[in-house]
């Protein structure tokens, strides 16, 4: 039986803001069995999981009356809404919470201290008794107790400064106070957006702004172009006898050579067949993690089954005869089949965002610039029934396709070069990559947490990622094999195998450890793990791999990605592809990390690149 829950859904209670004592209403949204915390939606829109001491029931709160008794020079002030803004800047009431810790003789008159926080927009309401009991957290009944007007704050003496210059902490968690910047400082109350000025521009039907990434607008016309085109030029130029740069541009065949119905009808079926077996009632039902409305959707996490039952069915075909060599000679029809089956798919993709709830539209896809909208993805979870269309090819047609490829392209160069095996190079770059497929596949639940699936929405960017670019660019390093051989000696054969067990390691060590966290931070097994706390009310690993480094499954990635194209040799640059882009992806996702968790985390995060310097590599910023 399911154990009565003090909260229920939809209910509306007094939460406790991380880090203070400061309540704020708040609408329970669900309660989580494992980790035994509230999900609830505060009125500016802010989600947080609490606990269940940190929630109280609108009954044990009063009201701030108009009708205080006041001091006679005191000037009147008036009760502000959750919306309503305040003038007052945010070094006198830093300077306020200055005096309050350094005497107690202003804790007893009943002045009004504003406690101003420029990243939580409400006013709290004060309980009628104090919500926590302790010796330790003195300094937050302070800020409680002393409401300082403005008259109160221009009294106030250098100890301004001092506040200023460190952020302060609260029984180890962050004042939700923002540090002043240097020189003139600008009121952020400007900047500030409530609840209700919020909910007045829904009403209007204006547009958030959005951070825009990518090149904004006019980058999503850009990456349209360039990305069908950059997969093309690859396919045609490593299929050159000489695929060096000297040879740039590959000769463009004629068009009618792009184009083969057969091709297409393959892809088609591949995908089909896919879906057939995504749909098996085969595997784990698993729990995605919290949506902005609270709700966790279920995916049937069966992608081992899939590649299991993919194999064999691959070996069969070949076993009657089916001749896998066409993949190698039609290598460019088929990608651009894929092409016009992932535009398809995304123009669909926008269609049906159309109908889809404020809720399920994805905060980076709804500019409302339709080009950006379409390229980055409209709705973040677009499903068809159960059928979750972004999951399904994020993990299934392009990734075991990849592997698909990979063989026949082994085939292909023991059909072209006259071998009774594949070449030590062709082996390596099949087993490593086959290897990195097969684990992320066995880990299927972990994407479950990954950027990909929480935060971005399903446009042309992932379809054409899922569906092209993995398996007919991941495959470069294979498809050079075929025409182009590289002999590898022992000692370099040996060198590449520790490599990529090192890489791999690094990878799957700390990708667990990462999922492990956001799915139960208070699991018993990571109580060794040494956390900040955020004013988001989540933590930021500073010990195990995410202590050393700030993306260590980013340096076991980087070094897979060597491995991989070491086999191909030096001769030329084209199979080095791979190992290039990944570097400029790593530049690029370090670069929007930093500046998305400096937005989200404030102050925790500037004292965790303190405490973790190093972005990628030990050592190298």
């Amino acid at each position: 039986m399911m154990p009565s829950l003090k909260y229920q859904k939809g209910e509306t209670v007094m939460g406790r803001w991380p880090g203070s004592s400061l309540y704020y209403e708040v609408k329970v949204l669900g309660f989580d069995l494992k980790s035994q915390l509230y999900t609830v939606i505060y009125k500016d829109g802010t989600e947080l999981e609490l606990r269940e001491q940190d929630l109280k029931s609108t009954s044990g709160f009063q009201a701030r009356s108009r009708s205080r008794s006041r001091s006679p020079g005191r000037r009147r002030s008036r009760s502000r809404s959750p919306g309503r803004t305040t003038r007052r800047s945010s070094s006198r009431t830093a300077a306020a919470v200055a005096a309050a810790a350094i005497t107690d003789n202003a804790a007893s008159s009943r002045r009004e201290t504003r406690l101003r926080d420029v990243e939580v927009t409400l006013s709290p309401l004060q309980p009628t008794k104090t919500p926590e009991n302790n010796g330790n957290n003195r300094h937050e009944k302070n800020e409680d107790k002393l409401k300082v007007e403005n008259n109160t704050a221009n009294k106030i003496n250098e100890s301004e400064k001092k506040v200023e210059a460190e952020p302060e902490k609260i029984q180890g968690r962050y004042n939700l106070r923002r540090r002043k910047d240097d020189g003139d400082a600008k009121s952020d109350e400007a900047k500030v957006e409530h609840p209700e000025e919020k909910e007045a521009k829904k009403a209007a039907g204006a547009t958030f702004a959005t951070p825009l990434d990518f090149g904004g607008k006019i980058g999503a016309y850009f990456w349209l172009l360039f990305l069908p085109a950059w997969v093309l030029f690859l396919v045609l130029h490593v299929n050159q006898e000489d695929p060096s740069l000297a040879t740039f541009p590959p000769p463009l065949p004629p068009l009618d050579v792009f184009w083969d119905a057969q091709a297409l009808s393959f892809i088609i079926l591949w995908i089909l067949f896919q879906a057939l077996l995504y749909v098996t009632p085969v595997g784990k039902l698993s729990e995605g993690m919290p949506l902005r409305s609270g709700e966790r959707l279920k995916y049937r996490t069966n992608g081992f089954f899939a590649i299991v039952v993919s194999a064999v069915a691959v070996a069969a075909a070949v076993h009657y005869g089916v001749d896998l060599t066409y993949i190698y000679s039609h290598f460019l029809q088929l990608a651009t089949g894929s092409f016009l089956i992932s535009f398809v798919l995304s123009i669909f993709l926008y269609v049906y965002s159309r109908y889809a709830a404020p809720e399920q539209l994805a905060l980076g896809g709804n500019s409302g610039n339709v080009v950006y909208d379409f390229f980055k993805g409209h709705e973040l979870n677009p499903r068809i029934k159960n059928f979750d269309l972004k999951f399904f090819c994020e993990m299934r047609p392009g990734l075991i396709g990849w592997c698909l490829i990979n063989f026949a392209m082994a085939l292909a160069e023991m059909k072209k070069q006259g071998l009774d095996a594949p070449s030590n190079s062709m082996i390596l770059v099949n087993l490593f990559q086959l290897l990195y497929v097969v684990d992320g596949l066995w880990n299927e639940e972990a994407i479950l947490t990954t950027m990909d699936l929480m935060h971005d929405g399903f446009g042309f960017m992932l379809a054409f990622g899922d569906l092209v670019w993995v398996p007919f660019t991941y495959t470069m390093q294979a498809y050079y094999l075929v025409s182009h051989p590289s002999p590898l000696s022992v000692p370099a054969l040996t060198a590449i195998v520790i490599l990529k067990l090192v890489g791999f390691y690094i990878f799957r060590k700390s990708n667990s450890e990462k999922n492990a966290f956001r799915r139960n931070p208070s699991d018993p097994k990571l109580s060794y793990l040494k956390t900040i706390p955020t004013a988001t009310g989540k933590s930021l690993l500073v010990s195990g791999w995410w202590g050393m480094v700030r993306h260590p499954n980013y340096l076991g990635d980087l070094l897979m990605a060597l491995a991989w194209s070491l086999p191909c040799g030096f001769s030329h640059l084209l199979p080095w592809y791979y190992m290039i882009y990944f570097i400029i992806l790593l530049v690029h996702r370090d670069s929007r990390d930093m500046v998305e968790c400096r937005r989200k985390y404030g102050l925790a995060w500037d004292e965790y690149c303190r405490t973790v310097r190093y972005r990628i590599i030990p050592h190298v910023y």
